[in-house]
């Protein structure tokens, strides 16, 4: 039966992920239908949006346990990534210092072509991960490399979410380097004997853009796109911030503090004139800290958010206050 997101009775809560707080996702029916849209087209979802409208973490949320409960293997891109990384990749490096302790040892031919056979230098990435489980756990074992992390209750023929986040970073390079991979479901690694196919479930391939950058046509013909954009009507924005501040926060907050953050932010993001506008992740930045600075004290919340907007919302790079 085919894979299907399921919208949960209550918000999703996302531990904390690095330097990131615990979060919380609540799912809107137009992202579920796009993320099952994918899962049956068997094809990436391309996700639009402004930064910290929660395209990324959308991602995350899908690989929850109490909605796909699955890994979840994510990746950032920057200027520097290469289309392969997100396949395999080959560490050299570390096979140059084998070629010299073989010359130092004095090792006969057999024992330098067993050293420095290529599959030994060979580390699966995130989407050889997502294709055939079995392996890149196999590969990950010979090299050495660590293992993501496996839920409860999942067998690798279940299936992935991968996030590739922020493609836009890149040269036009990775997206049409991963073109073959993505659509025909298949690539191969140096030194490994076998193509690497999809075996089981495909992944869920989540792919974020804040659209710094164009993308090539014959990559985005291969992908579904859904636009995360935050409305553009005040009272519609206001209510949606003011929704998803109540899943984040709460009893530790109330409607009133929600709708008067909500107001100062619709407030700078009318008065920018430049870039960085401020968003939800701003939004939700600014009640955080005075939920932080005034637990429990609603009125004292309200009265903190103009002391601390200042610091958080006027990132407007141009505004001239």
């Amino acid at each position: 039966m085919q894979r299907r997101v399921t919208s949960p009775a209550t918000p999703v809560i996302l531990t904390e992920l690095g330097s990131k707080p615990e979060e919380v996702h609540v799912f809107e029916e137009e992202s579920v239908k796009a993320l099952n849209a994918a899962l049956a087209a068997r094809r990436p979802l391309l996700i639009r949006g402004e930064p910290g409208v929660g395209k990324s973490q959308l991602a995350r949320a899908a690989a929850a346990k109490d909605v796909l409960n699955c890994p979840f293997l994510s990746v950032v891109i920057d200027s520097t990534t290469e289309s392969r990384e997100l396949l395999w990749t080959f560490d050299a490096v570390h096979r140059l210092a084998e070629a010299q302790i073989s010359g130092a040892l004095g090792e006969e031919e057999p024992q330098v072509r067993a050293r420095l056979e290529a599959r030994r230098f060979v580390h699966p990435g995130i989407l050889w991960w997502a294709f055939h489980w079995a392996s890149a756990k196999e590969q990950a074992e010979l090299v050495k490399a660590p293992l993501p992390h496996e839920p409860e209750n999942w067998s690798p023929g279940d299936g992935c979410v991968v996030l590739i986040d922020e493609i836009d970073k890149a040269e036009s390079e990775v997206p049409n380097g991963l073109l073959e991979a993505l659509g025909d479901g298949v690539f191969h690694p140096r030194g490994i004997p076998a193509p690497i196919e999809i075996e089981g479930e495909p992944p869920l391939v989540v792919i974020t853009t804040n659209e710094e950058r164009v993308l090539p046509d014959a990559f985005l013909r291969r992908c579904l796109v859904h636009d995360m954009s935050l409305p553009a009507n005040s009272d519609d924005l206001t209510s949606l911030l003011v929704k998803r501040g109540l899943a984040h926060f709460g009893e530790n907050t109330d409607q009133k503090v929600l709708e008067a953050a909500a107001e100062l932010l619709v407030r700078d993001r009318r008065e920018a004139k430049g870039t960085p506008i401020p968003g939800q992740a701003e939004f939700l930045d600014l009640v955080r800290i005075v939920v932080e600075f005034h637990p429990k004290d609603f009125d004292a919340q309200k009265g903190a958010l103009d002391e601390f907007a200042r610091f958080v919302l006027e990132k407007d790079v141009d505004a001239s206050r």
